[in-house]
């Protein structure tokens, strides 16, 4: 395994939507929409990838003001790969790039759990979520 890891390197959609199929993150996440996916990519603005080649393998795709808070919109890595460490760099390659006092927040699905309390994460039960089809109240 060689695995090299990146920071901004472009990632098209076809690349994106593969590794989230390959990572079962696709159930999640609006794999059909393919302009919906160009967006997620295109508009993150910070990205730190695992690659075999040219094979992306992982993603850990962000959104931060790189000072005070880095919402983790998606840790991917795919399923072949699992197991090896790659999330956990690229999840470190991410607090590197953010300034001293800059936390990590993201919304888990419940199987991964585990893995971000084993990996330090704490547990807020204090997060909202509103659907775009569901109006104000």
């Amino acid at each position: 395994m060689d695995i090299h890891y990146k920071i901004n390197q472009p990632v098209s959609s076809h690349q994106f939507i593969a590794l989230l199929k390959a990572s079962t993150l696709a159930e999640r996440r609006p794999v059909h929409d393919e302009g919906c996916m160009r967006g997620m990519v295109n508009n993150s603005n910070l990205m730190a990838t695992a690659w075999d080649g040219e094979r992306l393998v992982g993603i850990a795709r962000s959104m931060t003001d790189f000072h005070y808070a880095c919402y983790l919109s998606d840790l991917a890595v795919d399923l072949a790969w699992q197991g090896r460490g790659i999330g956990r760099q690229l999840l470190e390659m991410t607090r590197q790039k953010c300034g001293p006092y800059c936390k990590l927040i993201l919304v888990a699905a419940p199987a991964a759990d585990s893995y971000y309390r084993d990996l330090g994460f704490d547990n807020n039960p204090r997060c909202w979520t509103l659907p775009p089809e569901r109006p104000l109240g």
